[in-house]
């Protein structure tokens, strides 16, 4: 494991800057920019709305909350009716954990051990723009060398702000833990580790060069996602995110990959791991609102596990 310390005759408070700097690129991970480029489904019910009612006869009814992975002061504001149904629950079901031990081994892992290092992989004109970016963020260059490219990926579409500001997420499991709500995640950091590890590696070089190369159309996708997120339009936050793969057509074998590990596949396990407690009624689920759209996403495989799923807000 890398171990973070501090330079000779460096103030405690720039070494603490960049400790949280590098845990900022692991809790960030899972923004990375999951573009689908798969048609819309026939089933519009699923198109509008963030928080979803799931009944069934003799059960409590639980919720599906589909949040945002930013620290945005305009996503925090959580609707009445998102806090009323929470504060109706039993159990709250996150989409994983990022305490300490998990940002710790998400950051072991995001970097190589075998010797191999970044800049052979991506070309030294890619490095330098990436290392040049990460600097910035005071990240130090022994990490940057090391750095799997779905880390430096991952890193690239991070705000400022996701670096210090609180996220729905934090805000719900904090409201969570204020009602004594049992609470789990609905995957451990080992299978968010696979997610990543899975992903081609030759996918993964591709989608960074691309992504160093038109970093501004990217980190321009998020400020039309809060604004869909905010009106509850999950049909659009799929067509903001599918702009990109009609803009550059030569890499939509790529994200289709990308999509496939980090929202389809994560999703079918999502609505898996929810079989039990749905049967148990009163479950609270904040996951990212990218889940829950289509065919394949988080609510349409729960309405196929016998529930009524209706939008709630």
């Amino acid at each position: 494991m890398y171990t973070f310390t501090l330079d000779q005759g460096t103030p405690r408070r720039q070494g603490m800057n960049r400790r949280r700097a590098l845990l900022a690129l692991v809790a960030c991970s899972l923004a990375l920019p999951a573009v689908s480029v798969s048609a819309h489904s026939s089933s519009v019910r699923f198109d509008r709305g963030l928080l979803w009612r799931v009944a069934r006869r003799g059960l409590a009814p639980s919720h599906v909350f589909g949040t945002i992975h930013l620290a945005d002061p305009r996503v925090l504001d959580i609707p009445e009716q998102v806090t009323n149904a929470l504060s109706r629950s039993h159990r709250y079901f996150m989409e994983s954990r990022h305490g300490a031990p998990e940002k710790a081994r998400l950051l072991e892992a995001a970097q190589f051990e075998d010797g191999r290092r970044l800049e052979p992989l991506i070309g030294a004109e890619a490095f330098g723009k990436l290392a040049a970016h990460l600097r910035g963020k005071l990240v130090p260059q022994a990490v940057i060398e090391r750095m799997k490219p779905w880390a430096a990926l991952a890193n690239l579409t991070v705000t400022p702000e996701d670096y210090e500001g609180e996220t729905p997420d934090q805000k719900l499991l904090a409201l969570a833990r204020s009602l004594k709500l049992a609470i789990d995640a609905l995957e451990g950091i080992e299978e968010q580790i696979a997610v990543f590890e899975g992903i081609p590696a030759h996918t993964q070089v591709a989608l960074l060069r691309h992504a160093l190369e038109h970093r501004d159309d990217l980190v321009g996708l998020i400020e039309p996602t809060i604004q869909a997120w905010l009106k509850r339009d999950l049909a659009a936050i799929g067509a903001i995110n599918a702009h990109i793969v009609a803009r550059y057509p030569e890499m939509a074998d790529h994200y289709r990959l990308l999509h496939l590990h980090v929202v389809r596949n994560r999703s079918i396990v999502m609505a898996h791991r929810l079989h039990l407690p749905l049967r148990r009624g009163g479950a609270f689920v904040a996951v990212g609102a990218n889940h829950l759209h289509g065919e394949d996403g988080v609510l349409r495989l729960i309405e196929k596990q016998g529930y009524r799923v209706g939008r709630a807000y």
